[in-house]
């Protein structure tokens, strides 16, 4: 395996997105995923066991679109930055996210992440087992249940999507442009609620958009968490961090089934989009398929092997790996 620095300049050369390439995306993208909604408010009246299942299909088309920007707010779909923020922010309005506001927090995860001393915005909150155990009763406790599954993956992504990305509360010292992002998104979503609420009732909207939005946004929390929550995962204090290093060591290869990649959008080649942002995820498939030693990496996790990540929760710093709450209370 090559230096974590060198892979940045064997990967420069696939940073070049397409314009034909990404339009298709996009139109393969958010044309099902109309179809689906269309379709689920139209089998209401027949039935719910009908519709709630287009509904959950949508929510893999609203996954794939908040990829695409993701990928907008890392300047790598379009050539242009132009049209990668004015998609982004079109884009935002549908999966509830203010694209200036996420494309700021996630641009501080990529350049700190696995960073001990510069934990916080964008990251999934880990502690060592020292400051857990230097923590009292009730924050201990508030940190088991912010790591408890049904939290984590539910009742933490609503909350996410619907309320904490309406006030940009975490980012006030940045000035003005956080609240013009929020407001701005905030006004267009209630625009387009308005609209639709308008056209099919406020009914039909909650039994087909809410179900949609909650899963595909349970699902987005998931990438996000397996993508560096996993036991061989790399953190380091900052004076022994290295930027390229907790790229590909701290970042995930999640090698899904075929289709949960497409409707994930490659972003499980995780290892790969840190080490080098640029690269449309269209074409993360062929780096793999030209470069085959980055499938053999530390971090690879099948789907299986993800599922066993979500009781890993405290940095062990003698250790150098992720452990659950079991272990570090055997240890102690």
């Amino acid at each position: 395996m090559r230096d974590a620095r060198a892979w940045t300049q064997i990967l420069a050369r696939y940073r070049q997105p397409s314009t034909g390439r990404s339009v298709f995306e996009i139109a393969i993208t958010i044309v099902p995923l109309a179809t689906l909604w269309v379709l689920a408010w139209a089998t209401l009246d027949i039935g719910y066991w009908l519709a709630l299942p287009l509904a959950i299909a949508a929510a893999g088309f609203l996954v794939r679109l908040f990829a695409i920007q993701h990928d907008c707010s890392h300047g790598a779909f379009f050539p242009g930055r132009l049209a990668n923020d004015w998609f982004g922010r079109v884009a935002g309005v549908l999966t509830f996210t203010p694209y200036g506001v996420w494309r700021r927090a996630h641009a501080i995860h990529h350049a700190s992440t696995g960073n001990l001393d510069r934990r916080g915005l964008g990251d999934v909150e880990t502690l060592t087992v020292d400051e857990y155990r230097a923590r009292s009763f009730w924050g201990r406790l508030r940190y088991r249940l912010y790591r408890h599954p049904l939290v984590m993956f539910g009742l933490g992504p609503a909350y996410l999507f619907i309320l904490q990305y309406r006030l940009p509360v975490g980012l006030m010292r940045s000035g003005w442009w956080p609240w013009a992002s929020s407001m701005a998104t905030n006004l267009a979503i209630a625009a387009v609620v308005a609209l639709l609420i308008w056209l099919i009732g406020v009914k039909a909207f909650l039994l087909v958009h809410l179900p949609s939005l909650l899963l595909a946004a349970s699902v987005g929390v998931w990438m996000f968490y397996v993508q560096h929550q996993f036991e061989k995962t790399s953190w380091a204090s900052d004076g022994e961090w290295n930027l390229h290093n907790a790229a590909l060591h701290g970042s995930s290869y999640y090698d899904l089934p075929p289709v949960l990649r497409w409707f994930t959008a490659n972003i499980g080649v995780h290892h790969v989009h840190h080490l080098n942002s640029r690269i449309p995820y269209y074409r993360l498939p062929r780096v793999l398929r030209d470069h085959p030693e980055l499938r053999h990496v530390v971090g690879r996790l099948t789907l299986l092997d993800s599922f066993r990540c979500v009781r890993l929760v405290l940095w062990d710093e003698a250790k150098g790996r992720l452990i659950s709450f079991r272990e570090a209370r055997s240890a102690a």
